[in-house]
């Protein structure tokens, strides 16, 4: 999928409700917050095509939430750490990951694989079967099928990340995601959809 498909409204699709909630915590005023909502987006809009780096689009889009929130502060003449009731960052535990959400489309993005790797990686990360057991039930040696899951793993994961964008936070859980192009991403459109 082409990364440029990449838009202002797949971002607000995905992430609005949660800096809508980012906001409304660290600016007690409802209707600040909802000014600061429209002004990350407008600038979201304006600065889209200049970031780099797609897979780390969430973490882009609070930092430009925490810096408009920074601002509001330092604008009514009041220091922002003192006024912020914790570190302003993308949220990750107090709303939790999505790696359980993830984890829900590889069953049918599995089913896509090719038969040589589909029925390894199958046994491996949904049946969670030792390899040695693999390689037996499969008629081959062991290095046989730590190659076909290594190599099914590898396709699995391109499938993934052809469909989407993923944002992980230091532990590598992922907290967020942007598809790429939902018109296009015929194969996985079923398992990907929120």
């Amino acid at each position: 999928m082409n990364r440029e498909t990449l838009s202002t409204e797949h971002i607000w699709e995905l992430l609005s409700a949660k800096l809508r909630s980012f906001l409304l915590q660290r600016v007690s005023d409802p209707q600040m917050a909802e000014d600061l909502l429209q002004e990350t987006f407008l600038r979201i809009h304006n600065k889209l095509g200049d970031i780099d780096d797609k897979q780390r689009i969430t973490a882009w889009v609070f930092q430009i939430a925490r810096n408009l929130v920074v601002d509001h502060y330092r604008s009514k003449g009041r220091d922002p750490d003192a006024a912020m009731p914790d570190d302003v960052e993308a949220p990750t535990h107090e709303e939790g990951n999505l790696n359980e959400l993830v984890e829900s489309w590889l069953p049918p993005m599995i089913a896509q694989l090719p038969d040589t790797y589909r029925e390894a990686v199958e046994l491996y990360e949904l049946k969670e079967i030792p390899q040695q057991q693999i390689a037996d039930k499969l008629g081959i040696s062991l290095s046989g099928a730590k190659s076909r899951v290594q190599r099914g793993r590898e396709k699995l994961k391109s499938l993934l990340f052809e469909c989407c964008s993923f944002e992980q936070d230091r532990r590598g859980n992922i907290i967020g995601y942007v598809r790429h192009d939902p018109e296009a991403c015929d194969d996985c459109n079923e398992a990907c959809n929120p």
